[in-house]
């Protein structure tokens, strides 16, 4: 038996990790932009070409990269292409919303390799784990994939996320907090947990309006008002995890009673909910219009599509009711532009689908509200990728992490 001095040992063990954090990088590299050349690969990670080559030829060999093509001659040699496979690695994303979640499996091309699954759940549910597993398991058998070929879990949820340490403090039960631990019990591969509106800004600035942007807000208008902050090209996260906290704002000091346990908050005055109860109390007095006649024997069975569909039609309810609810919202964005001078806002939705029924109002009361030279040059769009953005961004986060350089202290 041949004993190797402590010292060749730590020797070996650093050259081991110093040749892994190459592998990530190459992988990283080619996962943000494929295909690229060698020498590309070299130049960004400062090791020789023939060391960058000679990893190249490792990871050809595990099925993780292959050659994609000759690229253009800058004088010499035309050079070899290489990418990242798309079907090296396999995620699940999962978006949890206050009623319902939805699921699906990416590749690392950032493409769905199954349909988005909806099922009832929320971050208080406490079967939550055993209906996450079981869509597990239905999207397994419907990408044909194994379970080993997943390698990672990530989740995006409502709440103040400590992402870290993968702990929703939001969560009613103390004991359920933990989400990151409890995930694990069932699944044995790395796990993620963000926060949604983080999430949804993430997937607007990788693949939506928020491309190519520095300085973007990005909203989910639903039952919360849900916040992600793109600051200076970077997902803004706060120094806990807790920044986009945009619901509770506290407006009106003495308004109604909010989720959080306190008054006036802006959730309280335009959220969808604010929509609904606001539709239901016009219809309850029966104010004439086509709302009114269409939900008066069943209120219940209204909803925000609904109230949209009937503004489109031209009901004055509907678009009076949608016109209060955008001035309330942009009473609270008038904050948040003075405050952070964004370059654009973008909304995601079920109101959003009025378009300018809410687009218009909310312009009309910036104007009102904000300094002419902040609010001259601001955006404000609709979220083209929709329900897609927040399962998008949990799928390139997760990417990201995965293949991140250890050494390096990045979050996205």
């Amino acid at each position: 038996m041949v004993l190797r001095k402590k010292e060749d040992t730590d020797n070996m063990q650093i050259s081991e990790l110093k040749h892994y954090k190459l592998r990530m990088q190459i992988i990283r590299y080619l996962y943000k932009k494929s295909p690229q050349p060698a020498s590309y690969l070299s130049k960004k990670t400062h090791v020789s070409l023939p060391t960058v080559r000679a990893v190249l030829d490792e990871l050809i060999t595990e099925k993780i990269i292959c050659i994609t093509g000759i690229g253009p001659s800058k004088g010499g040699r035309r050079p070899i292409l290489y990418s990242l496979l798309s079907e090296a690695y396999y995620i699940m994303a999962v978006e949890v919303g206050h009623h319902r979640a939805k699921a699906s499996l990416f590749n690392c091309h950032n493409k769905e390799v199954t349909e988005i699954h909806e099922y009832t759940t929320n971050i208080d549910d406490p079967h939550f784990l055993e209906h996450t597993k079981a869509v597990f398991d239905q999207l397994l058998v419907q990408s044909g994939l194994k379970r080993s070929q997943i390698v990672a879990l990530g989740v995006s949820m409502p709440g103040l996320i400590d992402s870290v340490n993968g702990i929703n403090k939001t969560i009613k039960d103390p004991k359920a907090q933990a989400v990151k631990a409890r995930l694990s019990k069932h699944f044995n591969i790395p796990i993620y947990i963000e926060n949604d509106a983080r999430m949804q800004a993430l997937g607007e600035s990788v693949f939506g309006k928020a491309q190519k942007t520095k300085n973007t807000l990005v909203l989910n208008w639903h039952w919360g008002l849900g916040l992600g902050m793109i600051l200076d090209g970077q997902i803004y996260q706060g120094a806990n995890g807790s920044a986009g906290e945009f619901s509770h704002l506290r407006i009106i000091p003495q308004g109604k009673l909010c989720t959080c346990g306190k008054q006036g908050c802006l959730q309280t005055i335009a959220s969808t909910q604010t929509l609904l109860d606001m539709a239901k109390a016009e219809i309850a007095k029966k104010t004439p219009s086509q709302l009114t006649s269409s939900y008066a024997s069943k209120p219940e069975e209204l909803d925000v599509t609904a109230i949209t569909n009937y503004a489109k039609r031209g009901d004055e309810l509907s678009i009076s009711l949608l016109h209060q609810l955008s001035s309330n919202l942009a009473w609270g964005l008038s904050i948040l532009i003075e405050l952070y001078n964004p370059e654009l806002i973008v909304l995601n939705g079920p109101v959003t689908q009025a378009g300018k029924y809410i687009l218009i109002p909310i312009q009309q009361a910036l104007n009102q509200y904000c300094l002419d030279n902040i609010i001259e040059d601001i955006r404000i769009e609709i979220s083209e990728l929709g329900e897609h953005s927040g399962l998008k961004g949990v799928a390139v986060m997760v990417f990201q992490k995965l293949f991140r350089d250890k050494s390096t202290d990045s979050h996205y």
